[in-house]
């Protein structure tokens, strides 16, 4: 079973921010495959199905960015699946707005959701998604940017990059990380 987990914050105040590109992305793939949202056994939102023939869940963790960890260690267990079959999607400052990257593992960068999965896992090796959200803010004014939405000017380019990240994620689950990062990384 494939797990993709979309990290952000819950609640109104977050929905469409920087933060929450990794749930904007996995309402995508959700409403791309007819599938719905539904209260986890953990603390997460979670829409099952199945994916040319592949089990697969779509998670949205509810115990906000920095404590990200739990819920995804929880879901390992809930689920019966490894870390290397879980693509963890998340914003990065160090990428431009828009542009994706796959890896198969890594630091956290300076992402503190990234910081407690590794720091609750035990491992940097994990797939992961990151997608660029740009860096253009103030010193000081990360965490304002961050929770900011996008300029009307970069909604295109957003857009267009998540379908695809989105296609990207189906490759995952199809053909595996070295053929996502081989095919997605290119560009």
């Amino acid at each position: 079973m494939h797990i993709i987990i979309g990290l952000g914050n819950i609640g109104p105040d977050y929905h469409g921010t920087r933060h929450n590109i990794g749930f904007a992305l996995v309402n995508l793939l959700a409403q791309e495959l007819g599938l719905d949202f539904e209260p986890g056994r953990g603390p997460w939102r979670e829409a099952a199905g199945r994916f040319k023939g592949k089990p697969l869940v779509l998670l949205k963790p509810e115990t906000f960015m920095n404590r990200s960890g739990s819920a995804v260690t929880k879901a390992l267990v809930v689920h019966k699946t490894s870390l290397d079959k879980c693509l963890i999607c998340y914003d990065d400052l160090n990428l431009p707005p828009g542009k994706i990257r796959f890896r198969d593992k890594g630091s956290a960068g300076g992402h503190n959701g990234i910081a407690d999965i590794i720091a609750r896992t035990g491992t940097q090796r994990f797939p992961r998604l990151r997608f660029g959200i740009g860096n253009t803010f103030a010193r000081g004014r990360q965490a304002d940017y961050v929770l900011s939405p996008f300029e009307p000017a970069e909604e295109p380019l957003i857009q267009e990059s998540l379908e695809k990240a989105a296609e990207g994620v189906q490759c995952f689950v199809r053909q595996g990380m070295v053929q996502t990062m081989n095919q997605f990384n290119a560009s």
